[in-house]
């Protein structure tokens, strides 16, 4: 009960302060506004160069991945070659 008649006080006094003080408020405001679209564009920019570099470490991130398969077909053809060595040198041996 304290927090609303509080707040009614708080919401009445407000009221009259900006019919009282209009003109500053406008000025005020006017100052306000072009701060708030300053660090609010300066954060999107922010924003949106970091979703930028995530991107950029995706494509990295698949970039390398595709030569990881490729270097692991060329292990396992070697591995190959070297269990046919290996069986060669068996047979000539026996």
């Amino acid at each position: 009960m304290k927090t609303l008649i509080g707040g009614a006080v708080a919401a009445v006094l407000g009221l009259i302060g900006l019919s009282v003080w209009f003109g500053e408020f406008l000025q005020l405001l006017a100052g306000a506004i072009p701060i708030m679209l300053l660090l609010g564009g300066g954060l999107a920019l922010y924003l949106g160069f970091d979703e930028l570099k995530d991107t950029w470490k995706k494509d990295d991130t698949a970039a390398s991945a595709s030569d990881d398969t490729d270097d692991a077909e060329k292990y396992k053809q070697e591995i190959e070659e070297l269990k046919k060595e290996i069986e060669n040198l068996k047979s000539e041996k026996s």
